[in-house]
């Protein structure tokens, strides 16, 4: 069986098994990775073929621990690669497809989690100033987009899901119906973003808060492409959005000092998840 028909019967099996959106696309991006390095090398691409060894080899590639930009990418990049590989391979075996598993040997590198990344509150005022100060209809959803992650902590998944139905500006809520795990949840809206809120939601009810061009739901990319317009134009460095939801955890430990709701506010379901946040410098 080829590899890639092998990888649509394993996608339908983690449909089958409740895994998130996000760690369905982790697999299938990774798995068609290992599909186009040995195209590349003229190997056979059928998984009865694919042994331990071909694994080790990918593995040590070039392609596998470089960056586009010739840097090597960081260890904990390489092990999401190394245990998307492992798990494939054990479902091709399980399964019937190959006579071995061909990923029974990959081990994670041991690393260290980095730190959070977060944005100091200068760099947030800096950042929120030049969203303030710019003009257009794109300025004013970007400026909304980041402040509610900033204010909230959610998910940049999270945020971009909402729709308009999604705000209770009577009971001062959202609704956020894309989480981590597929759990829906509530969180107060802040005040200084009531009256932002409401002018985005006088539209029908099915409208997403946050649109590109064409009314289209403004896709995780692009969110990302814009922060980075935002923050170059503030004259501050490289930050994703998923910094804003650190910068959030850290400054509510730092005003707060309690952990627990610290994690209560960012929807963790292991203290251990937040308890970094506890141990940076602050």
């Amino acid at each position: 069986m080829r590899l890639l028909s092998a990888l649509d019967r394993y996608v339908t099996q983690l449909h089958a098994d409740g895994r998130s959106a996000h760690t369905i696309d982790q697999y299938r991006r990774y798995i068609r990775f290992l599909d186009e390095w040995l195209r590349a090398g003229r190997r056979s691409r059928d998984v009865r073929s694919v042994t331990a060894e071909t694994l080790a080899e990918f593995l040590t590639s070039p392609a596998a621990r470089m960056r586009p930009d010739g840097q090597p990418k960081r260890e904990v990049s390489v092990n999401a690669l190394r245990s998307s590989l492992r798990a494939f391979f054990g479902y091709c075996h399980a399964a019937g497809y190959a006579p071995r598993n061909a990923g029974q040997l990959i081990r994670r590198a041991r690393c260290a989690s980095p730190p959070p990344r977060a944005l100091s509150e200068t760099e947030v005022r800096r950042l929120m100033a030049t969203l303030k100060s710019a003009r257009g209809q794109l300025a004013r959803r970007d400026e909304l987009l980041f402040l509610l992650m900033l204010e909230t902590g959610i998910r940049l998944g999270s945020a971009l899901a909402l729709e308009a139905g999604d705000v209770d500006l009577r009971q001062r809520t959202l609704t956020l119906r894309r989480m981590k795990g597929d759990r829906p949840g509530r969180i107060p809206v802040p005040t200084r973003l009531i009256h932002q809120l409401a002018a985005r939601v006088r539209r029908p009810s099915h409208s997403s808060l946050f649109q590109a061009a064409g009314g289209r739901v403004l896709s995780a990319r692009h969110a990302r492409r814009r922060l980075g317009v935002w923050l170059s134009r503030a004259g501050l460095g490289h930050a994703t959005p998923h910094s804003l939801r650190h910068t959030y955890a850290r400054l509510e430990y730092a005003r707060t000092g309690d952990v627990l709701a610290v994690k209560r506010a960012l929807g963790h379901r292991s203290l251990s998840a937040t308890a970094i946040y506890a141990d940076s410098a602050f």
